[in-house]
């Protein structure tokens, strides 16, 4: 589509018009004269002179060259097809536990039982890929917390290395409290609105290493209005064979520390959640994209490309072929007066 920024600039089309209308125009000087024999010579040039007048293409070359210059002001643009920007100032951070205890088969996916990190994956990178807008940093933490990857708007990057992951890479015991104070620390120097900044946490134990104590983490995040949820993952009923070649039930999930976790969702302004299967982990992400919905495209953004210089440059080349062809005249008619002169 096609536009004018300034239409108000082609009300000075007609100002040449005008110019020519009110100013007064040069009056020759009429007491000098000229006495010769004869006046054949001049009535040539008299004749041409009034030819000029009539079919002067040089006045049209003027024209064209003033009404490019008018529409070149006028800042001519083409607007393009309409783009969808969205729009979202949410910093999320994924932090993820790969700690000795992620190695249990508790979980299903596919008809197949994986490991508690196995189904995390699937589900999470899932969850990634739908979180178009948001900027996503990755936290993987065991005995030490590691940044894996800074907020950054490449969700495959994010994906891609999570589905890397291993258990054991960050060591077999759990720093809870450690993960969480490394993604104050990420987020805060990104900057951005509180409200727009999360943390989603999953863990299938206790802190049992770290030199900061979770619930201490959970209140820097309060005050820097980070908002975190957690998941505690993992089935508190699995059948497992025993010595004597038999089986029995235990609770792989006995470690769990619900109340802390709960604590630091409540104290954040998040939210607990209980993850038994992958159909319950699947579950929590999908409520999760409820509760911090992705953000909504931003309507009427359009392109502009501006086009002055086109309708500037004809004007100027017009200019130049003018100037050229009036110099070219000049000689011209120098040339035909004298021709006249002589033949006088």
């Amino acid at each position: 589509m096609w536009s004018i920024a300034w239409p108000w600039m082609l009300l000075a089309l007609p100002l040449p018009i005008l110019v020519r209308k009110f100013m007064s125009p040069v009056t020759a000087t009429q007491d000098a004269g000229l006495k010769v024999p004869s006046l054949r010579g001049f009535a040539v040039l008299s004749e041409r002179s009034e030819v000029e007048q009539l079919l002067n293409w040089r006045s049209w070359l003027a024209i064209a060259a003033w009404i490019l210059l008018v529409i070149a002001a006028a800042r001519p643009e083409r607007i393009g097809d309409e783009v969808d920007v969205p729009v979202s100032g949410r910093n999320l951070m994924l932090a993820v536990d790969l700690s000795g205890s992620m190695d249990a088969k508790d979980f299903e996916l596919g008809n197949r039982r994986v490991d508690r990190l196995t189904a995390t994956k699937a589900v999470a990178s899932d969850f990634i890929g739908r979180r178009e807008g948001d900027r996503i940093g990755l936290i993987l933490f065991g005995e030490r917390a590691y940044l894996q990857v800074p907020l950054t708007l490449d969700r495959e990057t994010v994906r891609v290395l999570l589905l890397e992951a291993f258990i054991g890479l960050a060591g077999e015991k759990t720093a809870i409290g450690d993960a969480i104070t490394l993604a104050v620390k990420r987020i805060h120097d990104q900057g951005g609105e509180a409200g727009e900044q999360v943390l989603v946490l999953l863990t299938d134990g206790a802190n049992t290493a770290g030199e900061i104590d979770p619930l201490k983490a959970a209140e820097l995040a309060q005050q820097i209005g980070l908002r975190i949820y957690t998941i505690g993952i993992g089935n508190d009923n699995m059948v497992v064979s025993s010595l004597t070649g038999g089986t029995r039930r235990v609770n792989p999930s006995a470690d769990l520390d619900e109340e802390t976790l709960t604590a630091i969702a409540d104290l954040t302004g998040g939210k607990y959640f209980r993850a038994k299967d992958t159909a319950g982990l699947q579950q929590i992400y999908r409520l999760l994209d409820e509760l911090e919905p992705v953000a909504e495209p931003e309507a009427g953004f359009r392109p502009i490309k501006s086009l002055y210089y086109w309708p500037l440059g004809g004007a100027f080349s017009l200019a130049v072929l003018l100037a050229v062809f009036n110099l070219l005249a000049g000689f011209a008619w120098r040339r035909a007066q004298k021709v006249s002169l002589d033949a006088g």
